[in-house]
């Protein structure tokens, strides 16, 4: 049977089967002209959705070029999360390369809710807001982090989600797929699928992304950071949890209160950086007693014996009494009792 887009929608008005999609009048922004190169901006945001027909809510993330509008990466967590936005990234970069510029929105994971807060004066002042962990990783892959006002300034990936959750979940549905972790592995063949279908050719053939250099880890930027003070026994505290470096198995010689990078990931869980160095770090049940320094023993002083010109052996000078006589007493007491005296 062959019925045409019109017969289709006809028939399904007909037994009362509308569309899901809302036709009413919208205020239609002017639309910003799309970058020239590929790789100039990357667009990326979250969509909280019943992906799988469960009526349960999980968020996908997503990242778009926005000279041509394809899918960069998509990846699924249970809510919005920095775990999510790093495994887009690292799928971003794997693939492509580094970006010159990501746009997001004003989300506390991709900037401070304190930089609100800070007056004309204090910004004219030189005064900062410390960088969220995904601001100190995009800096440290020289990356500019662009911050949306407002949903319709980043409207080509909220685009992207009117046309995924009509899509996708019907995809995922005819694939027999329900999990999470079975639609992480099916979005690169959708991905594909859909680029092939949507994407548009850039104004120059050039791209901008920046190859990653080779001794660049992304697993160790892409990851939670944080700093701790090292004590005697190249021990540390984190999450009320101690541990001690370990190098090749044994425990690494750190100098005291030296100041070590902890890195947390899902990827390879917990490890330090220092002196430019990755080291492994080991659990310990509790923290190892401090070792005391030893005791210098006490040493025998010998008696000190002045010699004998030594002024204690000596007679001390006496100074002579002064003896007053009567009428100097007199005069004396005068001059005590005389009122001008205190003047």
């Amino acid at each position: 049977m062959s019925l045409s887009k019109p017969s289709v929608y006809r028939i399904l008005v007909s037994n009362g089967l509308t569309s899901p999609k809302k036709h009413s009048k919208v205020k239609h922004h002017k639309r910003r002209k799309r970058k020239p190169q590929r790789g100039m901006l990357v667009i990326i945001d979250a969509s909280p959705h019943a992906w799988f027909f469960n009526n349960k809510e999980c968020s996908l993330h997503g990242a778009i070029d926005d000279a041509t509008g394809e899918i960069l990466a998509l990846f699924f967590t249970p809510n919005e999360c920095l775990e999510g936005y790093f495994q887009l990234m690292k799928t971003v970069i794997s693939n492509n390369g580094v970006p010159l510029a990501v746009y997001t929105d004003r989300h506390t994971i991709f900037r401070s809710p304190k930089a609100d807060k800070l007056s004309l004066e204090d910004e004219l002042n030189g005064k900062t807001v410390k960088a969220t962990q995904f601001g100190r990783a995009m800096a440290e892959l020289g990356i500019n982090l662009i911050w949306a006002k407002s949903a319709p300034a980043k409207g080509r990936i909220e685009r992207l989600w009117e046309t995924l959750q009509s899509r996708l979940p019907v995809e995922l549905s005819i694939a027999g797929i329900s999990t999470m972790e079975e639609a992480n592995a099916f979005l690169a063949t959708f991905i594909k699928k859909y680029n092939e279908k949507f994407a548009v050719e850039p104004k120059d053939p050039q791209s901008a992304f920046r190859q990653l250099e080779n001794n660049i880890n992304l697993d160790y930027i892409l990851c939670l950071k944080d700093t701790r003070q090292v004590d005697n026994g190249s021990t540390f505290s984190f999450e009320s949890v101690y541990y001690r470096v370990i190098r090749n198995g044994k425990v690494m010689p750190v100098i005291p209160k030296s100041k070590v990078t902890v890195l947390k990931s899902s990827q390879f869980g917990l490890k330090v950086e220092y002196s430019g160095a990755i080291y492994d770090v080991e659990a310990l049940e509790e923290l190892p007693p401090k070792q005391a320094a030893p005791k210098q023993p006490k040493r025998s002083r010998k008696p000190v014996i002045p010699g004998e010109n030594h002024p204690w052996r000596t007679n001390s000078v006496k100074f002579p009494v002064t003896m007053y006589d009567e009428s100097d007493r007199e005069i004396l007491e005068a001059l005590y009792s005389s009122r001008l005296a205190w003047r």
